[in-house]
């Protein structure tokens, strides 16, 4: 049977065709290589937020990440800093972003406390210690101390409670145990909590965020494969050592697969985000001459969603590498057909056939929803249909999706745009950009166009 182009939309980038006799319409969309700001993906900033980093010179961020101690979030006991949080929030959603967190209870700065001074005035048993038995004191609590469970566990759930679903909250990063919440306490002699313990945190977390994407480090092995378990990701905080501590060991080689292996977190990505921060930042790397292909393809392969350079400065010669990981981390959507009817009736249902392909290496972790729109070319009336098709979990690779818009009786006749975009489920407003061209100023993408005839 003879194709015949009807039109070539270059509003679009688009070629729309029709099958003569058959009354279809085929539309497929032109790829593009431009550089997308998705949600739940990316290149985080660190304690700072994207209209305010310097460094990150263009690049897109729709994640900023902060790390807090519990003795700043809470001063007072049952007063947590509300409204510290709030703000953070709302800096982010101004910035055009979303905030993801840890929460840390030792460090090794010249302090002493990492958490509230109330905690330990309550009787809380803790340990002293020095980091490899230099510098000053600090203090830990005990974690296994039924006082810092009932403190702690409160804290975890209220700003779960006050938190969890927020519109502007990305990610959790389960921390609490360990130095900066690493679930670590090398090189000062303290060891970690009970396995009771640490699970006992762990489901906590799970408890109090149950809608919001979860990652934790991967240092804890029996920890490690309890989050798992519970749906969580997995995040590293030394992306890039290639020798850096030891000139017989590192991080890449020598710890991360065999860690990955043993907590059985092969597959977590299809559930969970894999997060990476940079081990020093990339001017490290550069000054050792490690190889920042071979180290960002390594991120790639474990599916890696977010990456962190700690807002540091992208060294000279490296931002076409830095742009060819933000063009295959976390997910990318194509689409690369759509079929449907060209003239319909009021009433009738426009059935829509796609074929889209997610072209990242990971899929989207949150449910934002298909949704259609047409608009009558002479009036600009319009109108939405919001599908119930959710993107959550389209894995790298071919998703060949049908949907079925029921068009109302009374729909005057006339010829109207048909119009695509990936939207939130709450305010129904365009979310996601798609690695398509003819993106329109409002978000969406105008594809074909519909004939409606008159009864």
């Amino acid at each position: 049977m003879r194709v015949i182009a009807l039109m070539v939309a270059t509003w679009c980038c688009c070629l729309i065709f029709s099958e003569e006799g058959g009354n279809k319409v085929r539309v497929t969309p032109r790829e593009t290589d431009e550089l997308l700001a998705n949600p739940g993906m990316g290149w985080q900033t660190f304690h700072r937020f994207a209209n305010e980093d310097e460094n990150l010179a263009g690049l897109p961020s729709t994640c900023a990440y902060f790390r807090f101690y519990w003795r700043d979030l809470e001063p007072a006991e049952g007063k947590i800093d509300f409204a510290k949080l709030d703000s953070l929030l709302a800096r982010a959603r101004k910035a055009g972003q979303k905030l993801a967190f840890r929460i840390m209870c030792a460090g090794t700065t010249q302090d002493y406390l990492y958490v509230p001074q109330w905690l330990k005035d309550k009787g809380c048993r803790g340990f002293e210690y020095r980091r490899r038995g230099q510098g000053p004191k600090h203090w830990v609590p005990d974690m296994d101390d039924p006082i810092f469970q009932e403190a702690h566990f409160r804290l975890i759930r209220e700003l779960g409670n006050r938190y969890d679903g927020h519109p502007d909250l990305d990610l959790v990063d389960i921390g609490s145990v360990g130095l900066w919440g690493e679930w670590h306490m090398s090189g000062t002699g303290v060891e970690l909590p009970r396995l009771e313990t640490r699970l006992a945190i762990i489901d906590a977390y799970c408890r109090a965020f149950p809608q919001t994407p979860k990652v934790m480090l991967i240092g804890d092995e029996e920890g490690m494969k309890h989050a798992i378990r519970q749906g969580c990701g997995w995040r590293a905080d030394c992306l890039g050592d290639m020798g850096g501590f030891s000139k017989t060991w590192n991080h890449m080689e020598h710890f991360y697969p065999q860690q990955i292996r043993r907590t059985g977190a092969e597959e977590a990505w299809k559930k969970a985000p894999v997060a990476f921060e940079t081990c020093w930042d990339m001017r490290k790397w550069k000054r050792e001459g490690w190889d920042i292909r071979y180290i960002f393809d390594y991120a790639l392969n474990y599916h890696v969603s977010y990456l962190n350079n700690k807002s540091a400065p992208i060294p000279a010669g490296t931002r076409g590498e830095v742009e060819r990981l933000l063009r295959h981390m976390g997910y990318r959507l194509v689409l690369r057909q759509l079929e449907h009817e060209a003239t319909l009736k009021p009433g009738s249902p426009l059935a829509l056939d796609m074929i889209w392909e997610n072209v990242g290496v990971a899929p989207p972790y949150r449910d934002y929803l298909l949704a259609f729109r047409l608009t009558e070319k002479a009036s600009q009336r319009q109108r939405i249909f919001t599908t119930e098709t959710s993107i959550k979990g389209w894995l790298p690779g071919e998703v060949k999706v049908t949907e079925s818009l029921r068009l109302p009786l009374n729909l005057p006749a006339g010829r109207y745009e048909l119009a695509l975009a990936i939207v939130e489920p709450d305010t129904h407003r365009p979310a996601i950009r798609l690695a398509i061209a003819g993106r329109a100023a409002d978000g969406w993408y105008p594809l074909s166009q519909v004939e409606i005839a008159s009864d």
